[in-house]
Protein backbone atom coordinates (compact mmCIF):
# COMPACT_ATOMS: atom_id res chain seq x y z
CA UNK A 1 0.00 0.00 0.00
CA UNK A 2 3.03 2.33 1.17
CA UNK A 3 4.66 1.85 -2.26
CA UNK A 4 0.94 2.42 -4.58
CA UNK A 5 0.43 5.67 -2.78
CA UNK A 6 4.37 6.74 -4.07
CA UNK A 7 3.65 5.55 -7.09
CA UNK A 8 0.63 7.85 -7.01
CA UNK A 9 2.18 10.62 -6.15
CA UNK A 10 4.98 10.39 -8.83
CA UNK A 11 2.44 10.24 -11.45
CA UNK A 12 0.30 13.38 -10.15
CA UNK A 13 3.67 14.80 -9.84
CA UNK A 14 4.58 13.95 -13.50
CA UNK A 15 1.45 15.61 -14.69
CA UNK A 16 2.78 19.00 -13.53
CA UNK A 17 6.41 18.58 -14.73
CA UNK A 18 5.96 15.50 -17.43
CA UNK A 19 9.78 15.18 -18.63
CA UNK A 20 13.07 16.10 -17.30
CA UNK A 21 16.30 17.34 -19.48
CA UNK A 22 20.03 16.24 -18.30
CA UNK A 23 22.43 18.68 -19.55
CA UNK A 24 25.77 16.83 -18.36
CA UNK A 25 25.69 15.04 -21.73
CA UNK A 26 28.34 15.84 -24.50
CA UNK A 27 27.66 16.28 -27.86
CA UNK A 28 30.62 13.75 -29.02
CA UNK A 29 29.67 13.43 -32.93
CA UNK A 30 31.42 10.25 -34.15
CA UNK A 31 33.25 9.74 -30.65
CA UNK A 32 29.47 8.71 -29.16
CA UNK A 33 29.29 5.23 -30.65
CA UNK A 34 33.22 4.63 -29.45
CA UNK A 35 31.79 5.50 -25.81
CA UNK A 36 28.86 3.30 -26.56
CA UNK A 37 30.94 0.25 -27.28
CA UNK A 38 33.30 0.51 -24.03
CA UNK A 39 30.26 1.21 -21.96
CA UNK A 40 28.58 -1.82 -23.57
CA UNK A 41 31.57 -3.84 -23.16
CA UNK A 42 31.67 -2.89 -19.69
CA UNK A 43 28.41 -3.69 -18.67
CA UNK A 44 28.84 -7.31 -20.52
CA UNK A 45 32.07 -7.51 -17.69
CA UNK A 46 30.00 -6.55 -14.88
CA UNK A 47 27.30 -8.92 -15.67
CA UNK A 48 29.55 -11.93 -16.61
CA UNK A 49 31.68 -11.69 -13.48
CA UNK A 50 29.22 -11.17 -11.12
CA UNK A 51 27.24 -13.91 -12.02
CA UNK A 52 29.40 -16.22 -11.71
CA UNK A 53 30.47 -15.78 -8.55
CA UNK A 54 26.97 -15.66 -7.62
CA UNK A 55 26.47 -19.05 -9.48
CA UNK A 56 30.09 -20.16 -8.13
CA UNK A 57 29.31 -19.61 -4.00
CA UNK A 58 25.06 -20.85 -4.60
CA UNK A 59 26.45 -23.94 -6.13
CA UNK A 60 29.71 -25.13 -4.27
CA UNK A 61 28.89 -26.23 -0.81
CA UNK A 62 32.19 -25.42 0.84
CA UNK A 63 31.04 -21.60 0.10
CA UNK A 64 27.94 -21.96 2.26
CA UNK A 65 29.35 -20.00 4.85
CA UNK A 66 28.59 -16.38 6.35
CA UNK A 67 31.13 -14.78 4.83
CA UNK A 68 30.74 -15.96 1.22
CA UNK A 69 26.90 -15.54 2.02
CA UNK A 70 27.20 -11.76 2.38
CA UNK A 71 29.87 -12.07 -0.74
CA UNK A 72 26.94 -13.14 -3.03
CA UNK A 73 24.49 -10.30 -1.62
CA UNK A 74 27.01 -7.90 -2.41
CA UNK A 75 27.51 -8.82 -6.06
CA UNK A 76 23.32 -9.63 -6.61
CA UNK A 77 23.50 -5.76 -5.31
CA UNK A 78 26.35 -4.75 -8.07
CA UNK A 79 24.19 -6.37 -10.78
CA UNK A 80 21.28 -4.85 -9.66
CA UNK A 81 23.11 -1.31 -9.02
CA UNK A 82 24.82 -1.47 -12.39
CA UNK A 83 21.23 -3.13 -14.30
CA UNK A 84 19.68 0.52 -13.34
CA UNK A 85 21.83 2.86 -14.75
CA UNK A 86 23.25 1.42 -17.42
CA UNK A 87 20.53 0.74 -19.85
CA UNK A 88 19.77 4.15 -20.01
CA UNK A 89 23.33 5.84 -20.03
CA UNK A 90 23.72 3.76 -23.16
CA UNK A 91 20.44 5.20 -24.73
CA UNK A 92 21.67 8.31 -23.78
CA UNK A 93 24.91 8.28 -25.23
CA UNK A 94 23.41 7.43 -28.48
CA UNK A 95 20.29 9.27 -28.39
CA UNK A 96 20.33 13.50 -29.72
CA UNK A 97 17.96 14.50 -26.94
CA UNK A 98 18.64 13.73 -23.41
CA UNK A 99 15.37 14.17 -21.86
CA UNK A 100 13.66 11.49 -19.37
CA UNK A 101 10.55 11.16 -18.44
CA UNK A 102 9.51 12.23 -14.70
CA UNK A 103 8.43 8.69 -13.89
CA UNK A 104 11.19 7.00 -15.10
CA UNK A 105 13.44 9.66 -13.32
CA UNK A 106 12.05 8.91 -10.19
CA UNK A 107 12.44 4.96 -10.65
CA UNK A 108 16.55 5.88 -11.47
CA UNK A 109 16.38 7.70 -8.29
CA UNK A 110 15.03 4.95 -6.46
CA UNK A 111 17.23 2.55 -8.11
CA UNK A 112 20.37 4.59 -7.39
CA UNK A 113 19.50 5.46 -3.98
CA UNK A 114 18.99 1.99 -2.94
CA UNK A 115 22.39 0.29 -4.41
CA UNK A 116 24.41 2.91 -2.86
CA UNK A 117 22.22 2.13 0.61
CA UNK A 118 22.50 -1.50 0.58
CA UNK A 119 26.42 -1.44 -0.49
CA UNK A 120 27.16 0.51 2.64
CA UNK A 121 24.97 -1.71 4.67
CA UNK A 122 26.29 -5.02 3.03
CA UNK A 123 29.59 -3.64 3.82
CA UNK A 124 29.16 -2.90 7.03
CA UNK A 125 27.67 -6.52 7.92
CA UNK A 126 30.60 -8.11 6.23
CA UNK A 127 32.82 -6.00 8.57
CA UNK A 128 31.07 -7.65 11.76
CA UNK A 129 31.14 -10.85 10.32
CA UNK A 130 34.93 -10.49 9.70
CA UNK A 131 35.08 -8.64 13.51
CA UNK A 132 33.52 -12.21 15.03
CA UNK A 133 35.87 -14.08 13.20
CA UNK A 134 39.17 -12.88 14.09
CA UNK A 135 37.76 -10.98 17.88
CA UNK A 136 35.95 -13.67 19.03
CA UNK A 137 37.13 -17.12 17.34
CA UNK A 138 35.32 -19.30 20.01
CA UNK A 139 31.66 -17.48 19.62
CA UNK A 140 31.59 -17.51 15.95
CA UNK A 141 29.84 -19.98 15.15
CA UNK A 142 27.05 -19.19 18.53
CA UNK A 143 26.78 -15.86 16.73
CA UNK A 144 26.81 -16.39 13.22
CA UNK A 145 24.21 -19.01 12.93
CA UNK A 146 22.14 -19.55 9.95
CA UNK A 147 18.80 -17.50 11.36
CA UNK A 148 20.84 -14.59 12.17
CA UNK A 149 22.99 -14.51 8.78
CA UNK A 150 19.31 -14.59 6.74
CA UNK A 151 17.93 -12.23 9.42
CA UNK A 152 21.01 -9.52 8.30
CA UNK A 153 20.85 -10.43 4.42
CA UNK A 154 17.08 -9.55 5.26
CA UNK A 155 17.62 -6.32 6.59
CA UNK A 156 20.44 -5.08 4.49
CA UNK A 157 18.18 -5.08 1.97
CA UNK A 158 14.62 -4.37 3.56
CA UNK A 159 16.00 -1.25 5.19
CA UNK A 160 17.39 0.81 2.41
CA UNK A 161 14.31 0.07 0.10
CA UNK A 162 12.10 1.43 3.11
CA UNK A 163 14.12 4.30 3.63
CA UNK A 164 14.87 5.42 -0.13
CA UNK A 165 10.70 5.02 -0.79
CA UNK A 166 10.13 7.69 2.24
CA UNK A 167 12.71 9.71 0.48
CA UNK A 168 10.56 9.74 -2.76
CA UNK A 169 7.73 9.80 -1.26
CA UNK A 170 8.47 13.28 0.30
CA UNK A 171 10.20 14.54 -3.16
CA UNK A 172 7.40 13.18 -5.68
CA UNK A 173 4.68 15.93 -4.53
CA UNK A 174 7.15 18.77 -4.31
CA UNK A 175 6.07 21.56 -6.84
CA UNK A 176 8.92 22.65 -9.42
CA UNK A 177 9.56 25.61 -11.26
CA UNK A 178 11.85 23.75 -13.58
CA UNK A 179 13.18 20.64 -15.03
CA UNK A 180 16.68 21.10 -15.98
CA UNK A 181 19.50 18.06 -14.19
CA UNK A 182 22.86 19.09 -14.52
CA UNK A 183 23.75 15.35 -14.46
CA UNK A 184 24.02 12.21 -16.63
CA UNK A 185 20.86 10.66 -14.65
CA UNK A 186 18.97 11.82 -12.14
CA UNK A 187 19.17 11.70 -8.52
CA UNK A 188 16.85 13.07 -5.84
CA UNK A 189 18.76 16.48 -4.31
CA UNK A 190 19.07 17.51 -7.89
CA UNK A 191 14.96 17.42 -7.91
CA UNK A 192 14.42 19.13 -4.56
CA UNK A 193 16.96 22.04 -5.84
CA UNK A 194 13.95 22.48 -8.81
CA UNK A 195 11.24 22.76 -5.64
CA UNK A 196 9.31 25.95 -5.83
CA UNK A 197 7.68 25.09 -2.31
CA UNK A 198 8.98 24.42 1.35
CA UNK A 199 11.54 21.47 1.07
CA UNK A 200 12.30 21.91 4.92
CA UNK A 201 10.84 18.38 5.16
CA UNK A 202 13.21 17.03 2.32
CA UNK A 203 16.31 18.70 3.72
CA UNK A 204 16.04 17.24 7.26
CA UNK A 205 15.18 13.57 6.28
CA UNK A 206 18.05 13.53 3.83
CA UNK A 207 20.30 15.04 6.41
CA UNK A 208 19.18 12.36 8.46
CA UNK A 209 19.10 9.72 5.66
CA UNK A 210 22.96 10.39 4.69
CA UNK A 211 24.35 10.64 8.44
CA UNK A 212 22.42 7.67 9.01
CA UNK A 213 24.66 5.78 6.66
CA UNK A 214 27.86 7.70 7.44
CA UNK A 215 27.97 7.75 11.26
CA UNK A 216 26.05 4.16 11.18
CA UNK A 217 27.69 1.88 8.83
CA UNK A 218 30.50 3.75 7.80
CA UNK A 219 32.15 4.43 11.03
CA UNK A 220 31.09 0.70 12.10
CA UNK A 221 32.77 -0.57 9.49
CA UNK A 222 35.94 1.38 9.95
CA UNK A 223 35.91 0.82 14.02
CA UNK A 224 35.39 -3.02 13.28
CA UNK A 225 38.54 -3.34 11.04
CA UNK A 226 40.56 -1.20 14.16
CA UNK A 227 39.83 -3.69 16.02
CA UNK A 228 40.57 -6.41 13.67
CA UNK A 229 43.83 -4.60 13.20
CA UNK A 230 44.78 -4.56 17.17
CA UNK A 231 44.15 -8.14 17.79
CA UNK A 232 46.15 -8.70 13.79
CA UNK A 233 49.41 -7.14 15.32
CA UNK A 234 49.12 -8.31 18.93
CA UNK A 235 49.09 -12.11 17.60
CA UNK A 236 50.98 -14.29 15.63
CA UNK A 237 52.35 -14.07 12.17
CA UNK A 238 49.97 -16.96 10.57
CA UNK A 239 46.63 -14.84 12.16
CA UNK A 240 47.73 -11.98 10.85
CA UNK A 241 48.28 -12.76 7.31
CA UNK A 242 45.65 -14.55 7.11
CA UNK A 243 43.44 -11.51 8.98
CA UNK A 244 45.25 -9.54 6.33
CA UNK A 245 44.37 -11.38 3.19
CA UNK A 246 40.91 -11.92 4.07
CA UNK A 247 40.05 -7.75 5.14
CA UNK A 248 42.04 -6.58 2.33
CA UNK A 249 39.60 -6.82 0.10
CA UNK A 250 36.73 -5.44 1.97
CA UNK A 251 38.72 -2.25 2.98
CA UNK A 252 39.82 -2.05 -0.33
CA UNK A 253 36.09 -2.06 -1.56
CA UNK A 254 35.04 0.08 1.43
CA UNK A 255 37.68 2.62 0.21
CA UNK A 256 36.79 2.40 -3.15
CA UNK A 257 32.96 3.22 -2.95
CA UNK A 258 32.92 5.57 -0.23
CA UNK A 259 35.21 8.25 -2.67
CA UNK A 260 32.64 7.46 -5.30
CA UNK A 261 30.11 8.54 -2.91
CA UNK A 262 31.78 11.21 -1.42
CA UNK A 263 32.55 12.86 -4.53
CA UNK A 264 28.59 12.61 -5.58
CA UNK A 265 27.38 13.79 -2.82
CA UNK A 266 30.00 16.74 -3.00
CA UNK A 267 28.92 17.39 -6.81
CA UNK A 268 25.32 17.70 -5.68
CA UNK A 269 26.05 20.09 -2.75
CA UNK A 270 28.09 22.58 -4.05
CA UNK A 271 28.66 24.47 -6.73
CA UNK A 272 31.63 22.66 -8.92
CA UNK A 273 30.65 24.58 -12.53
CA UNK A 274 34.73 25.72 -12.00
CA UNK A 275 35.58 21.84 -12.92
CA UNK A 276 35.71 20.53 -16.12
CA UNK A 277 32.97 18.94 -17.58
CA UNK A 278 34.46 15.25 -18.59
CA UNK A 279 35.84 14.93 -14.83
CA UNK A 280 32.15 15.79 -12.98
CA UNK A 281 30.83 13.53 -15.09
CA UNK A 282 33.15 10.89 -14.38
CA UNK A 283 33.04 11.65 -10.68
CA UNK A 284 29.07 10.84 -11.40
CA UNK A 285 29.21 7.61 -12.73
CA UNK A 286 32.46 6.52 -11.38
CA UNK A 287 30.73 4.99 -8.17
CA UNK A 288 28.46 3.66 -10.38
CA UNK A 289 30.49 1.71 -12.30
CA UNK A 290 34.31 0.73 -10.90
CA UNK A 291 32.67 -1.03 -7.45
CA UNK A 292 30.81 -3.46 -9.66
CA UNK A 293 33.74 -3.54 -12.29
CA UNK A 294 36.04 -4.19 -9.40
CA UNK A 295 34.76 -5.91 -6.38
CA UNK A 296 34.64 -9.09 -8.21
CA UNK A 297 38.11 -9.09 -9.37
CA UNK A 298 38.98 -8.22 -5.99
CA UNK A 299 37.67 -11.06 -4.02
CA UNK A 300 37.98 -13.49 -7.01
CA UNK A 301 41.47 -13.00 -7.16
CA UNK A 302 42.40 -12.54 -3.09
CA UNK A 303 40.03 -15.25 -1.40
CA UNK A 304 41.85 -18.56 -2.26
CA UNK A 305 38.67 -20.76 -2.66
CA UNK A 306 36.98 -18.77 -4.93
CA UNK A 307 40.13 -18.33 -6.84
CA UNK A 308 40.40 -22.48 -7.14
CA UNK A 309 36.92 -22.92 -7.99
CA UNK A 310 36.75 -20.22 -10.42
CA UNK A 311 39.82 -21.73 -11.94
CA UNK A 312 38.66 -25.30 -12.15
CA UNK A 313 35.45 -24.17 -14.16
CA UNK A 314 36.70 -22.29 -16.43
CA UNK A 315 39.98 -24.68 -17.39
CA UNK A 316 38.58 -27.66 -15.93
CA UNK A 317 39.98 -29.87 -12.56
CA UNK A 318 43.61 -28.76 -11.69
Amino acid sequence: MFLLKVKYRITMNSSQVSYFTLTAYLDSGALKYLLFTVVVFLYIFIIVANVLLIVVICVNRSLHEPMYMFLCSLFVNELYGSTGPFPFLLIQILSDVHTVSAPLCFLQIFCVHTYATIEFTNLAVMSYDRYVAICCPLQYHTRMNPSKISLLIVLTWLFPFFAVSVLISLSAPLQLCGNIINKVYCDNYSIVKLACSDTTVNNIYGLIYTSLIIACFVSLTFYTYMRILKVCFSGSKQTRQKAISTCTPHLASLLNFSCGAFFEIAQSRFNMSHVPIMFRIFLSIYWLICPPLFNPVLYGLNLTKIRIICKSLMFGKM
